[in-house]
C-alpha cells in the first residue's frame, strides 16, 4: 500500500481491533514495516495501544466529549475533531495538537461546508486535515465532486498534512493521496477496489478441525431444518467452526473448504459451533485433521452476501490466531 500511494506517507486504519485481526499483535508488525500513523474509533482503543507506540502516533476518529478532553490530554492521542462543538471544547481546553475532519460530502462525521468558518478553525494546531470518501469502491462522479470539495475546503486552512484516501481512495490515483493515506481493509487481505485485486494477497485462513466423520443415505437431511438433502450416499464431515467464530450463516450450502487440496462444499445450515461438509472427494481423511475454509476475502463475500469488512471484523476471540 505505501508503493501504491506514491510520494504520500501511508498510515494505517487499526480500529476494531485491527478489523478483526488483533490489534495488539497487528500494529507492532506495521510500526516494524514503517507505519507512523494508527487511526482508531474510540479513546479505549487508543489506550490499549498505548505501551506499543507512541501516543502521538494514534489519532482517534470519533473526536471528543467533554469527559474525553482531560484523559485524552494526558494519553497524548490526537482526537479528530469532527464538529463545532468538540472544536469548542478541544479550544477551551488548550489541548494543543488535533486533526480536523472536513465533511466533502459523505454526510456522516466531519465539518460540512455550510459551518466551516476561518473563525472556526482560529487558533486550532492542525496536524492532519481529513476528509473520507463515501464510494471509492466505485468508479463514480461522487469521487471527483467529493475531491473537488475537499481541495476547495482545505485550501485556505493552516494544516501539516491533508489526507483524503482510504484503501480504495488509493486505488484512484495520485490526485486523492495527498500527504497521508489511510488504508485499512487492503491491510487485512481485502481488495476494496477492483484495481488493488493483483496487489493484494490473503492474509486471513481460518482452520477447522474434523469432529466426525459418517455417511449419510441418500434422501437424508443434513443439520437444522433440513435445508440440505442427499441426492446419493454422501460422506459428511462435522468441523467445529459456526457463526459463533464469525463464519456466518450466509455460508450455508454456499461456503466450502479444502481438505487434501479437495474443494468440500457446506452442506446446510452453519449453526453456532458446527457446519458440515460433502468430503466424498477426499481420499483418506480423519477425525481430527485439519481443514482450511475458503476465505479470500472478494469471494467469500460473494457466496456469503456478507462484506469483506464485517467477515473480517466478526472473527470471534474464541478463534486461536496463529501468526505466521
Amino acid at each position: 500500500m505505501a508503493a501504491l500511494s506514491g510520494n504520500a506517507q501511508t498510515g494505517a486504519a487499526v480500529k476494531a481491533d485491527a478489523y478483526g485481526l488483533g490489534a495488539l499483535e497487528v500494529v507492532p508488525r506495521l510500526w516494524q514495516a514503517g507505519c507512523r500513523d494508527f487511526f482508531v474509533a474510540h479513546w479505549g482503543e487508543a489506550e490499549a495501544l498505548a505501551d506499543l507506540i507512541p501516543t502521538s502516533s494514534i489519532a482517534v476518529l470519533n473526536g471528543i466529549t467533554e469527559q474525553d478532553v482531560a484523559a485524552a490530554m494526558e494519553l497524548g492521542a490526537a482526537p479528530v475533531l469532527n464538529t463545532p462543538h468538540q472544536i469548542a471544547l478541544w479550544k477551551a481546553a488548550n489541548g494543543g495538537r488535533c486533526h480536523v475532519m472536513l465533511d466533502s460530502g459523505i454526510n456522516r462525521l466531519g465539518i460540512g461546508p455550510e459551518q466551516l468558518s476561518s473563525r472556526l478553525i482560529e487558533g486550532l494546531n492542525i496536524d492532519i486535515l481529513l476528509t473520507h470518501l463515501a464510494s471509492a469502491d466505485e468508479d463514480v462522479p461522487q469521487n471527483a465532486k467529493q475531491l473537488a470539495r475537499f481541495v476547495a475546503m482545505s485550501s485556505d486552512i493552516s494544516a501539516k498534512r491533508r489526507s483524503m484516501a482510504n484503501s480504495a481512495g488509493i486505488a484512484l490515483g495520485s490526485d486523492y493521496h495527498f500527504d497521508l493515506t489511510r488504508p485499512g481493509l487492503a491491510l487485512y487481505g481485502g481488495a476494496a477496489h477492483s484495481h488493488l485485486r493483483s496487489s493484494i494477497s490473503q492474509v486471513v485462513q481460518p482452520q477447522a478441525r474434523i469432529l466426525q466423520i459418517r455417511d449419510v443415505a441418500a434422501g437424508e437431511g443434513v443439520g437444522y431444518n433440513a435445508t440440505y438433502t442427499a441426492q446419493k450416499e454422501t460422506t459428511v464431515a462435522t468441523l467445529a467452526i459456526g457463526y459463533a467464530d464469525g463464519y456466518f450463516r450466509g455460508f450455508s450450502n454456499s461456503g466450502s473448504v479444502r481438505i487434501d487440496g479437495v474443494e468440500c462444499p457446506v452442506l446446510g445450515r452453519v449453526s453456532m459451533d458446527l457446519i458440515t461438509v460433502d468430503i466424498s472427494a477426499v481420499p483418506s481423511p480423519a477425525e481430527g485433521d485439519w481443514c482450511d475454509i475458503n476465505f479470500e476475502l472478494g469471494n467469500a463475500s460473494r457466496s456469503s452476501g456478507v462484506s469483506q469488512y464485517e467477515l473480517l471484523t466478526g472473527l470471534s476471540r474464541r478463534a486461536e490466531r496463529l501468526w505466521l
